[in-house]
């Protein structure tokens, strides 16, 4: 009989053709096993809310129900899935989020967007925000300051300002879901009564009209002379998380020169939410973005 030199590890022995035809056997169908793992995993993430039935479950995944069923059960008993026996419908586990908050970049919203600030100063020769929700307000993260002085809502770092009322939290504002924006314009209203310029018809046209530029800009005649941009940085659903802003002064603030910022910006935002963890307390919690 053939032999072949076999090595694991530190330990060497010697397999026959059969051997050798069983282990790579169980080595393809470990692999086959683990992608019908992960593909029941993905379909489950792109289904409904309330979960999924076993049958469609299976055709998503070009499964037969018992095998289906078998990795379900399987994945059940680690607490990756979780199982509704009212509805029958299986969804996504809690102990799956729990390994998920441990996944993603190590860095928080702050270190990731910190270059895009400094970049961005460097290139514009402005003052730069990194602004990140919180409720029904936005937070100054962190920023970049210019040559030139400025007055803002925020202020330093740890200045918040309303969702809505400047350019950063307007960016914020106008992407988020209908159903949130309807929420925040409601709690807000009664906030910006001292603001005579906002009322409900000028907020939402004014939202409507960043949602079509994709940025937020202009003076709002609130702090005289002074004007900016704001682009909104969105997570991985589509929704605004954060913001880059840049506070000028009206006459540098063109609607050239606009086109430049935002596009510069634009990019930016897009860098930093490539690379959010959506599980970084920075984003739940402003404070643990400021405080390092």
């Amino acid at each position: 009989m053939c032999t072949f030199p076999v090595q694991f590890h530190s330990v060497k022995f010697y397999a026959s053709l059969n051997d050798m035809s069983f282990i790579w056997r169980n080595m393809a169908d470990s692999t086959s096993a683990t992608g019908r793992i992960f593909a029941l995993l993905r379909a489950l993430s792109r289904g409904e809310r309330q979960g999924m039935r076993l049958k469609d479950l299976a055709a998503a995944v070009d499964l037969p129900r018992p095998t289906t069923h078998r990795l379900l059960h399987g994945l059940m008993a680690e607490g990756m899935v979780e199982h509704d026996p009212r509805t029958k419908h299986y969804r996504l586990g809690l102990e799956l989020f729990v390994l998920a908050a441990k996944a993603g970049s190590p860095l928080n919203l702050r270190d990731i967007g910190r270059p895009a600030l400094l970049r961005l100063t460097a290139a514009l020769g402005e003052t730069v925000f990194l602004m990140v929700r919180n409720g029904f307000d936005a937070v100054c993260v962190d920023r970049s300051a210019g040559p030139l002085p400025i007055r803002t809502f925020t202020g330093d770092v740890g200045g918040t300002v309303m969702l809505g009322v400047g350019q950063a939290a307007m960016a914020i504002l106008a992407f988020l879901p209908d159903r949130e924006q309807d929420e925040v314009i409601r709690y807000n209203l009664p906030r910006m009564r001292a603001l005579s310029a906002f009322d409900e018809g000028f907020l939402r046209a004014e939202i409507a009209r960043v949602r079509d530029l994709g940025y937020a800009d202009g003076a709002a005649g609130l702090i005289p002379g002074m004007a900016g941009l704001g682009v909104p940085i969105l997570g991985r659903d589509g929704d605004a998380v954060a913001a880059l802003s840049v506070g000028s002064t009206t006459d540098r603030m063109t609607p050239e020169r606009n086109k430049v910022i935002a596009d510069l910006l634009k990019r930016e935002a897009a860098e930093i939410g490539a690379r959010l963890n959506p599980f970084d307390p920075a984003l739940r919690r402003p404070g643990a973005a400021i405080m390092g």
